[in-house]
């Protein structure tokens, strides 16, 4: 019971978070300059994003938009919720990173269905003219959920043997 409470709050949060500060971004950004902090580090920019990964596929037609970038996610991210929930593998660190994840997907999908196909991104980063795309908490989640992903596989493992089989 502890997992499925731990899964439906990391995807309640995950997806609340997302969607109030895309609010707040469309509320104080949009057709707006924007704003810089930390000597231009940290950007607050408006942008929306018809495309995948940095704007990859926004020359799509509608038609392939539909699938490609609202239907196959949603199928993937609806698959991994269901693995989650259901899959006995997964350790807790596994299973938050999952959660974080389809947490961060489905709040970018729901913004394609509510948005015309867009998402709404706000933030960047970087230094000079090295800086990343424009992103939002939705990415931010799915990376650190990714990042999770990978120390939980490289993370030693404590063994659990049965006590009446010799130790080898």
């Amino acid at each position: 019971m502890n997992r499925i409470v731990t899964i439906i709050a990391t995807l309640v949060v995950t997806i609340g978070i997302d969607q109030w500060t895309k609010t707040l971004a469309v509320t104080h950004l949009k057709n707006k300059l924007g704003d810089s902090y930390l000597d231009g580090f940290f950007r607050f920019i408006y942008a929306e994003n018809t495309g995948a990964f940095l704007g990859q596929g926004d020359d799509l037609s509608d038609t392939a938009s539909f699938w490609i970038l609202k239907m196959l996610p949603m199928a993937v991210l609806l698959g991994l919720l269901g693995y989650l929930f259901f899959s006995k593998e997964l350790d807790r660190i596994s299973t938050f990173a999952f959660a974080l994840i389809v947490g961060g997907g489905l709040s970018n999908v729901v913004d394609r269905f509510l948005n015309n196909g867009a998402v709404v991104d706000f933030m960047n980063m970087g230094i000079g003219d090295l800086r990343t795309g424009i992103f939002n908490f939705a990415d931010v989640f799915i990376m650190v959920g990714v990042g999770l992903m990978l120390v939980a596989q490289f993370w030693p493992q404590k063994k659990i043997t049965n006590e009446s089989e010799p130790v080898k």
